[in-house]
């Protein structure tokens, strides 16, 4: 290419500068060319060979270049050129042609001189082999030999350490220490980094070698792929990226060569070199974390300058801190100043823009630090640098404060439509296509006519991508400097598309016209131009072709980015400009997973467009025609009228056509999820019945996933027992033995399956402890949780009583089924296997009855004593005899069984309620007079027994004996009932056997039965044998334990046994659940990956003190720890019980207080919880070590390695020094939890002016109760100079250790049972599905907080439907799942060096966690989500809350949509995953502004057609059937979809049903539809305005009663104005309408203007009671005529603060607004034109004159004004007379003049609309004054429109009591008890138990408040709500008179006395009492008597008519309450 062109320019030279020449040539025309080309090309293929081909080609491109500029800048350029090369020369024109070459040539180089920013192209650098480009020529200095002056193996240490000793290391990590130490301090020194954090930075090396040792385990990873040594591992992952960026940059990756100071090969120690200087760089980089290329650019220079000093006997020693002096501050000081600009994004450069300053070469001519390092170091440089120039190239601080935006993130929504243009291309082109078709199908159009027309589509493809191109230069200027190369390729895209789109055009023309015709000197028929469109639309759409191959094979276009081929670089260069970034080369997925979710949606694309085609498309096709016909064929029509009315009615129709994907999205994503759910086994275990059915496989699965092989045994020991076992567990083996034998106790016992259960029994039994712990079960319920375990007994374990309880009745009923089912049919006969086969099929069955067998023999044993012992084994080892010798069923009558065993189940019970409050009972001496007579018998045969019968044997002569004898009689009631239970026991027992008279056996059993019944020493004839017996057993715990293992197995129902805690049911049932799921199996302790939580911490509470507990909240008089108390009693019951308080006033006694205060703080939102929950990971991987036979001191130093917790409390440091009890609070948690970590920012004042030192500090707890400070590392400045945050997370992120760490927030908690799991989790990491690393992993989240009301209800199931099934669908089928919030697990290595786990950009980050998604996939990482794990997480509650957290996140997804992450990434995906993309993130919120823009557009369309009486044109009707109203409602309905299909797969499809109904009952479509509007507003005014800010919602316990005025502010702007507006267009459209249909065209559109005015007050509490609504009323009239105070308490302040957006918005954004006003405008020409209250004032002379009227009428207008501005000097009489004559004469003239005169009625609403225009005009030029009165009249007309249904419905009472019971029905029915009974309690309590002084008031508000609810219930039941009257005395709780007390508390406590109902009445409202007691807790400062009215006497239930209810004084109160209590939440 070189030879050729520069030949050709030489030719051309010669050709003037000798013309003599040519005689020579002109025979020979190709002579001097051919040579002079061949020549030149010879030598630059020569010169490419040595130097590179780079320069050649450059000048190659130059002068080829100039030669194309000039040929098309002079037409005879081109020929000159061609004459040249053959030959044919002419000397005329000659000169210009050069000389015009040569210039253009110039031109060219100066166009990449500008692009490149410099003249690198023009230089020529040597290359090394690998191909990288040398940017110096310096080289390295002479190697040394010498050994450095000092090597010490470990640095000085301090007394304090964090995880391990550095004298002390464990083998693990000492193997690397002596590599790792020495280069930290030889890199320290050089550097100049810190001594704390280079220590910090060693230990974290040390331990990510020690866990990267598993790679070099053959059963981690193969030898053929295993690495060297773990640090090469570790080397290769840290330095993924750097290598990337080495190659984008064209340079060599900078390594160290060799480091002589250390023993080990140079491969390994240089390696440790490079991780120690990275790790170093990065632990003081601060907020440069933030920007990855930065830390690469820094590690590069500075690993460059370390190379030079290799080899020298003594290097540099920089004082600690110059690193973070001279280096990190001075880049800090630039990023401060444009982070604290107030300017608008676009304005000012943010941490991604001077990230990217690092994406250019340019950046490697700028050294790194701020000073010359030589300058700052402690020895003499001179001979480092000697023989060398010193660094003269400016600090890289110059280059990032002159370097530009390289991104615009411009306020607009065509900034968000740029990024998905292709989404709303496919819609506009489909939509045009679908048109299309549906007017040929309609006006009978042939195939090729519908193709020809179909064909414009290619003109719209290019229409479109020019119209994106103009916008990107929109997007880029100013501020963005491009390069010649972007330049020139924009503008050629921009050119070549619009030259094609005109000759397009005209082609298109000219092909659709019905005849030939001549066009541009050419004749043709409209094919022949047609097909000229055609070619040339090829042309265009050949970019389109290239890129949907790309999106069909996503692989094969990452492979063309990433392709180094500098022609296809060239093409995407001008055609893919992103193709030039630095990230987003690799997003691609797997050839399977792109089929799967290209199936996907092409299934829900060919659905949504038949659907659009046949209900939006097809629809208008008819009335279109219609109004082109009436055009066509009605005079005086106008045509743009025509088009305008066309567009109105289309317009919609798109619209909806661009949401009702979303619609279709939710269907399928409810259709995908449940087929995922399905198949990952979820929802399989969903009830106890459940559990007790899968129990038995659960050892199995337990063992076989989340225990390692090692478990059970010594590492390495050949008695695993995970491996296979030759006994499978088949449903005929027992659960807990090898067979039925008992002798077989040794073998079972080393058993493969019997260690399994162990190892699961041990596991279980600590949840269940842990259950305990936590107080959400009591002792009875822990005991029959669990699995029990005696000394001595044959089998290792028994199983829980709740897997048991029932089990044995169901045995005796197979016992008792009939005879036909098991005898053999034939011989009529039956055995024992016959008649025990259900039992032996049935493995709990044989399980329980092993049990039963063994335990009671014990109890029998126990209990009977040493007489009997011997027959009772004997009688025990006879019966084990005949049932192992199959002999049972022919000894004994088995079928009849039940009876004994009600006798032995009575004895149990007896004894198990009589042993927990035995005694020693009492003697009593007795004296009586005894006759005894003897007489001989024949001796009684002689049996074998335990006692001594031989006095039995002996003959007694008979006699009669009378005698007094003193008797001792010890009463013990419990004996002689227990002993006629064991009596009637015995009997049943002898009734039993069979054939006593010839089986000697059987014979031999009932002798030793009727002995031991009658023996005179034993147990049922010697009162105090039996009483000692009992004595003995009752202190035997053994026995206790066994007679409640049997209590359990014999006398327990299964609902007995299972636990009443709703949320102990719901953990335990996914625990289970997730053992049959699909998840990894665990490594062992050794080889498990290693995590770390962090937790960002700010200032919420930490723990509840003493005085936050018994502070009153809310006004209610109650305290939080009495809320808390009845809000969970259960638990407040269990805690009692655990703590052993019998008192409750012991409750805050030294001894119990800090228990107190954690059982408080755990049941709300506060770091104690989350660092309770999270600190059971610790607990875990202890007992899993345990399990795995680990000893002490190796599982503690594995605990320190594998996992540690971070608290980031980034004011730590301000609390200490401000003495805030929250500080120690906090060092509480760390002395509690050893291994917790807390990270601070701590701030030092240094002088008067301000100036601070800031250092990021971590502290510990030392074990000793004293916090000892570990690391403190100096920072450059403070470092929260962005978002919150990601600062506070980014500057503790460095003290973290472990390959992963998991983001935890303040309102989540753990569970154990889950963290037992984590191991399995991070095994989710080693594994590769896709082309790409798993870098996130998403886990499932419950929310706790959704019991209390329908609004939390509503919240929680939102959070179900997106979180869990919209996270499970994007991940598994869509692989577009981000990273939305917490509990993600992150790999850690992969973000660091990628810029962290979230982005802290100010505003433009607000929503920081999801541009870690973002991220994380255009830097080539993949995100999972796993459901096997579950984290708790609370959310808001309150109406106001909920608004505020709605309107947090929807300014986030604007944000997102100025960002550069979305636009990048959009433009990188293939078209499917930007649809899931869209659909299943930002694009909801985008859908909502839609839904919002359509009805808005629908409203008015519909007003303006009515008003100006354009429904109709001719005599025919044009309306639309509603569809559009039908999609608008299925938008709402068809959202549930998602919810149902969740709830279906986790709950059951019923369930699933009852809940969705209860949420459409309670008002949950207005709820959805209000914050639809919500989305949409916060949306588009952050779009357009900007102002987005973290809004902290509050985590407040009880709902209260929002004023009206704090309603109206909240709502005002974004709801109430918008209802008025549409409700007056629709009442508007009803006046005017003649078209008909009006219900079904308006019916969507009233649902969404009442939900936008009911909403805030439906689920506001007690805004329908009258003294509520008089009392709002009257605060509402103070705000709005206060005019101080702040916007809380003046309307008129609150109206400047609503309207000041208006002055900082941009010209653009005001345009819109604009044509807002255009159409008040318009609509109110349109009412003042119309007929309505027309009237002829020339046919009726009025009674009063109109002008008079008139001129009164202003006259008293005026005058008011000018009464209001000097009302204050005035009186108060004189002011209020005067107001009310000026108020009674304005509107005694508005009255008159409009019945005078009826237009003026039309005037008005015209006049109303007139100045809505008008004032909004003025708002947008800031003339606020002029117009705040007519906003001050809007308001106060849009409020009374409010007041006067709320008065109306205040008045008929019912709406209330509905509107009360539907908001807390869910709250009444799982025990949330209210606020009255709250404050009684409470006003006992502070009279210590006694009744207080006003005892009667009380009595008559108890009274009142029974009164009140009977009429309450009553009402409810005439409306049908309730039963009838006959029935509401057993409905929901009874309040009783009755004598004998005088309060309702108890003295000792103050709580209430609570009974239950005898009766449950109309099912779940049993609380309906909650109907209105409700209010004092909702209303706050309203005291309860304002509520009520005067209380009446009324006659308690029971009592008859006539009977008085008795004195005041006796009264009592109750309160019965449900069982079930709520989950915790906070």
């Amino acid at each position: 290419c070189w030879g050729g062109t520069l030949g050709l320019m030489i030719t051309a030279v010669l050709d003037l500068v000798a013309p003599s020449l040519l005689l020579i040539t002109n025979s020979y025309p190709f002579i001097s060319f051919a040579a002079v080309a061949s020549a030149l090309a010879a030598s630059g293929a020569a010169l490419a060979v040595g130097y590179g081909a780079s320069l050649l080609f450059t000048l190659a491109t130059v002068i080829g270049g100039g030669g194309v500029a000039a040929s098309i800048a002079y037409a005879d350029t081109l020929p000159y050129l061609v004459g040249v090369a053959r030959g044919d020369l002419q000397v005329d024109g000659n000169v210009e042609c050069l000389i015009l070459w040569c210039s253009a040539s110039l031109f060219v180089a100066a166009l990449m001189v500008y692009r490149d920013g410099g003249f690198q192209r023009f230089t020529s650098y040597p290359r090394d082999p690998s191909g990288y480009l040398y940017l110096t020529d310096a080289t390295a200095p002479p190697k040394k030999s010498q050994e450095p002056a000092s090597n010490r193996d470990t640095p000085i240490m301090q007394d304090a350490y964090n995880m391990f000793d550095p004298a002390n290391l464990p083998p693990r990590l000492a193997e690397y220490a002596n590599m790792v130490y020495s280069a930290c301090e030889d890199i320290g020194n050089f550097f100049g980094f810190q001594d704390s954090s280079v220590r910090n930075q060693a230990e974290h090396l040390l331990i990510l070698l020690s866990n990267n040792r598993r790679y070099m385990s053959s059963h981690i990873l193969p030898p053929s792929v295993q690495p060297p040594s773990p640090i090469h591992a570790l080397h290769a992952k840290v330095f993924s990226n750097y290598v990337k960026w080495c190659r984008a940059m064209g340079v060599p990756p900078n390594f160290s060569k060799m480091n002589t100071s250390m023993n080990a090969p140079p491969a390994v120690a240089s390696r440790v070199v490079d991780l120690v200087l990275f790790f170093c760089i990065w632990g003081e980089a601060s907020n440069v974390r933030h920007m990855p290329e930065c830390l690469w650019f820094l590690y590069h220079k500075m690993m460059e300058e370390y190379i030079q000093s290799e080899g020298y006997t003594q290097t540099r020693s920089l004082y600690a801190g110059f690193f973070v002096d001279c280096v990190i501050s001075p880049i800090y000081d630039i990023v401060l100043k444009n982070m604290k600009s107030k300017n608008d994004h676009q304005d000012k450069r943010n941490y991604d823009d001077f990230n990217e300053f690092f994406w250019s070469r340019a950046c490697l001519k700028y050294r790194y630090t701020w000073e010359d390092p030589a300058e700052n170091s402690d020895i003499e440089t001179s001979q480092m640098y000697s023989g060398e120039t010193k660094d003269t190239s400016p600090s890289v601080t110059y280059g990032l404060e002159h370097a530009p935006k390289t991104f615009l993130e411009k306020r607009s929504w065509l900034r968000g439509i740029l990024a998905l243009n292709r989404i709303l291309e496919w819609h506009i082109v489909t939509f045009f296509l679908l048109a299309v078709i549906a007017f040929s199908r309609e006006l009978v159009w042939g195939w090729v006519e519908t193709f020809q027309v179909a064909s414009a589509v290619f003109w719209i493809f290019n229409s479109l991508h020019l119209c994106w191109a103009l916008v990107e230069v929109w997007a880029s200027y100013p501020g963005i400097h491009l390069t010649g190369t972007e330049v020139c390729g924009s503008i050629f895209v921009i050119v070549a598309r619009f030259l094609l789109l005109v000759h397009q055009s005209l082609y298109l023309l000219w092909a659709l016209s019905p005849s030939p015709t001549t066009y541009l000197g050419n004749e043709g028929s409209s094919t022949f131009w047609w097909w000229q469109y055609i070619w040339l639309s090829q042309l265009v759409m050949l970019p389109y072709y290239v890129e949907m191959l790309l999106q069909l094979f996503p692989p094969l276009g990452a492979k063309v980015y990433q392709s180094q081929s500098e022609y296809l670089q060239a093409f995407l260069n001008v055609f893919y400009p992103l193709s030039r970034l630095y990230v987003g080369k690799e997003v691609q997925e797997s050839f399977s997973h792109t089929f799967v979710y290209v199936l996907f949606w092409a299934s829900l694309m060919i659905w949504k467009l038949f659907f659009s085609y046949v209900f939006e498309v097809y629809s208008m096709v008819l009335p279109s025609l219609q109004l082109t016909d009436d055009y066509l064929n009605y005079p005086g029509q106008s045509f743009a009228k025509m088009l305008l009315l066309m567009g109105m009615r289309w317009l919609p129709q798109f619209i909806v056509y661009l949401i009702d994907m979303s619609i279709w999205y939710a269907a399928w994503q409810a259709f995908a999820g449940t087929s995922v759910g399905l198949s990952d086994h979820l929802g399989d275990v969903r009830s106890f019945d459940d559990i007790r059915h899968t129990f038995g496989q659960a050892p199995e699965n337990f063992c076989k996933k989340m225990l390692s092989p090692d478990a059970g045994s010594r590492r390495g020991s050949s008695a695993s027992f995970l491996g296979a076992s030759d006994n499978d567990l088949t449903e005929k083996t027992s659960l807990l033995q090898a067979d039925g034998k008992l002798q077989n106790y040794v073998n079972r016992l080393l058993d493969v399956r019997i260690q399994k259960w162990v190892m699961f029994s041990a596991a279980w039994n600590e949840i269940i402890d842990h259950f305990r712990y936590e107080d959400i079960i009591s002792n009875a319920e822990s005991d029959n949780l669990k699995f029990s375990q005696f000394d001595g007994f044959s089998q290792a374990i028994y199983l829980p009583v709740f897997q048991t309880a029932g089990v044995i009745e169901n045995v005796l009923s197979e016992l008792e089924r009939p005879a036909d089912d098991y005898r053999d049919p034939r011989t009529g006969g039956f055995n024992d296997d016959s008649f025990f086969e259900p039992i032996n099929n049935h493995i709990t069955m044989q399980t329980a009855v092993a049990e039963i067998w063994e335990l009671g023999s014990y109890f029998f044993v126990q209990l009977f004593g040493p007489i009997h012992s011997a027959d009772i084994n004997a009688m025990t080892l006879l019966i084990g005899k005949w049932f192992d010798g199959g002999s049972a069923t022919g000894k004994m009558k088995l079928e009849s069984t039940r009876k004994a065993f009600k006798d032995f189940v009575g004895a149990v019970a007896l004894l198990h309620k009589g042993m927990k409050k035995r005694k020693r009972p009492k003697k009593t001496t007795v004296v009586s007079t005894e006759t005894k007579t003897s007489s001989s018998s024949k001796a009684m045969r002689r049996v074998v027994s335990a006692g001594s019968l031989s006095s039995l044997d002996k003959d007694v002569k008979p006699a009669a004996e009378v005698s007094a004898t003193k008797t001792e009689i010890i009463v013990d009631a419990l004996r002689d009932q227990v002993r006629d239970k064991l009596r009637n026991l015995l009997h049943s027992v002898k009734s039993l056997l069979k054939n006593t008279d010839i089986d000697p056996e059987t014979r031999d059993m009932h002798d030793r039965l009727t002995f031991l019944a009658s023996m005179e020493n034993g147990f049922f004839w010697d009162d105090v044998y039996a009483s000692d017996q009992l004595d003995e057993i009752s202190r035997n715990r053994n026995f206790h334990a066994v007679l409640k293992k049997i209590h359990g197995l014999v006398c327990m129902h299964p609902d007995d046994a299972e636990p009443k805690s709703k949320e102990v049911k719901r953990r335990l049932t996914f625990f289970v659940n997730s053992l049959f799921m699909d998840m990894p199996d665990a490594p062992s302790i050794h080889d498990m990956f290693s995590w770390n939580v962090l937790t960002p911490y700010y200032s919420e509470d930490v723990t509840y003190s003493k005085g936050d507990l018994e502070k009153r909240t809310d006004a209610l008089g109650v305290s939080t720890l009495l809320y808390l108390q009845t809000l969970y009693k259960a638990d407040w019951a269990n805690f009692l019980e655990r703590m052993e308080i019998k008192d409750e006033d012991r409750i805050w006694s030294g001894k119990y207080v800090d228990e107190t205060r954690r059982w408080a703080s755990i049941r709300a939102q506060t770091l104690s919880r989350t660092v309770n929950g999270m600190m059971y990971c610790e607990k875990a991987l202890r007992l899993l070590a345990s399990l795995e036979r680990l000893d002490e001191d190796t599982t503690n130093d594995l605990l320190k390695e594998k996992f540690g917790y971070v608290v980031s409390c980034q004011v730590y440091g301000n609390m200490k020094r401000n003495q805030d009890p929250k500080a120690d609070d906090i060092e509480a948690l760390m002395h509690r939890f050893p291994h917790l970590r807390i990270a601070y920012i701590d701030t030092k004042r240094l002088n008067r002016s301000g100036d601070s030192v800031f250092n990021s500090v971590l502290v510990k707890s030392d074990g000793k109760g004293s916090i000892k400070e570990i690391y403190r590392v100096r920072l450059p400045g403070n470092p929260v100079i962005g978002e919150g945050k990601p600062e506070n997370q980014n500057h503790a992120m460095i003290f973290t250790r472990g390959e992963f760490v998991q983001t935890i927030d303040m309102n989540q908690e753990g569970y154990f049972e889950e963290a037992l799991k984590m191991r399995n989790v991070l095994q989710e990491f080693a594994k590769r599905e896709g082309p790409l690393p798993t870098t996130i992993l998403g886990l499932r989240e419950h929310i706790f907080t959704g019991s209390v009301s329908s609004l939390a209800n509503y919240m929680a199931l939102q959070e179900i439907s997106f979180v869990t099934l919209g996270q499970r669908v994007l991940t598994r089928p869509l692989h577009i799942r981000l990273h939305y919030g917490h509990p993600d697990v992150f790999d850690k290595l992969f973000f660091i060096t990628r810029g962290g786990i979230s982005k802290a950009s100010k505003g433009i980050n607000l929503s920081e966690d999801i541009f870690a998604g973002y991220s994380n996939v255009i830097r080539g990482g993949t995100v999972g989500f796993k459901e096997y794990v579950q984290v708790g997480k609370g959310r808001d509650v309150g109406m106001s809350q909920i608004y505020k957290f709605e309107a947090k996140l929807s300014q986030g997804a604007a944000e997102q949509s100025l960002s550069r992450d979305v636009y990048r990434m959009c433009h990188r995906l293939d078209f499917f995953r930007l649809l899931s993309f869209y659909y299943g993130g930002i694009g909801h919120y985008f859908s909502n502004v839609l839904t919002i823009l359509t009805v808005y557009i629908v409203v008015y369309l519909m007003a303006v057609l009515a008003v100006f009486n354009l429904e109709r044109i001719g005599n025919r009707l044009i309306t639309p059937m509603g569809l559009i109203q039908m999609m608008l409602g299925g938008l709402g309905l068809l959202q549930t979809i998602p919810l149902f299909a969740t709830l279906g797969v986790e709950r059951g499809w019923l369930a699933s049903i009852q809940e969705i109904f209860l949420v459409f009952i309670t008002g949950g479509p207005l709820h959805f539809m209000f914050h639809i509007q919500t989305k949409a507003t916060y949306m588009a005014q952050t779009i357009l305005v900007g102002g987005a800010k973290y809004r902290p919602t509050g985590r407040g316990f009880v709902t209260q009663h929002t004023p009206f005025d704090e309603q109206f502010r909240f709502f005002a702007s974004s709801h109430l104005y918008l209802g008025v507006e549409l409700a007056a267009g629709l009442i508007l459209m009803a006046i005017y309408t003649d078209a008909g249909q009006y219900a079904g065209r308006t019916w969507s559109l009233w649902l969404a203007a009442c939900s936008f005015l009911c909403s805030p007050f439906w689920f506001n509490p007690l805004t329908f009671e009258w003294r509520v609504v008089l009392e709002d009323y009257n605060l509402w009239l103070k705000w709005i005529l206060g005019d101080s105070g702040g916007a809380s308490k003046s309307w008129s302040m609150w109206w400047n603060e609503e309207n000041a957006f208006y002055k900082g918005m941009p010209v653009p954004s005001k345009l819109l607004y604009v044509l807002k006003a255009a159409l008040y405008a318009l609509l109110a020409e349109g009412i003042r034109e119309s007929n309505l209250f027309r009237s002829d004032m020339t046919l009726q002379q009025p009674m009063f004159s109109i002008t008079y009227i008139l001129i009164i009428i202003a006259v008293l207008a005026i005058l008011a004004r000018v009464f209001t501005a000097n009302e204050r000097a005035i009186p108060y009489p004189v002011r209020r007379t005067i107001g009310i004559l000026l108020f009674t004469g304005l509107g005694a003239c508005m009255l008159i003049l409009v019945i005078e005169d009826t237009n003026f009625i039309r005037y008005a609403l015209s006049a109303y609309y007139f100045l809505g225009s008008i004032c909004l005009l003025a708002l947008l030029c800031g003339y606020n004054k002029m117009v705040k009165s007519f906003y001050l009249l809007h308001d106060v007309v849009c409020a009374h429109i409010i007041f006067i249904p709320l008065f109306i419905f205040a008045a008929l009472q019912l709406p209330g009591m509905i509107q009360t019971w539907l908001l807390y029905h869910n709250a009444l029915s799982t025990d949330v008890v209210v606020s009255d009974i709250l404050r009684y309690a409470h006003k006992s309590r502070e009279t210590g138990g006694s009744a207080p002084e006003n005892s009667d008031d009380m009595v008559e508000q108890i009274s009142e408040l029974r009164k009140m609810v009977q009429r309450q219930q009553e009402m409810l039941a005439r409306a049908g709500l309730l039963p009838d009257s006959d029935a509401l005395s057993q409905v929901g709780t009874t309040f009783s008179v009755s004598e004998g007390s005088t309060a309702a508390m108890s003295p000792a406590s103050g709580q209430i006395r609570v009974e239950e109902s005898t009766a449950r009445g109309y099912g779940r409202t049993v609380s309906m009492s909650g109907l209105d007691v409700w209010s004092n807790m909702a209303l706050g400062d309203v005291q309860a008597d304002e509520m009520r009215q005067q209380p009446t006497v009324s006659t308690s239930r029971g009592q008859q008519p006539g009977q008085a209810a008795g004195p005041p004084g006796t009264n009592s109160f109750s309160f019965s309450q449900p069982e079930a209590m709520p989950p915790r939440y906070g």
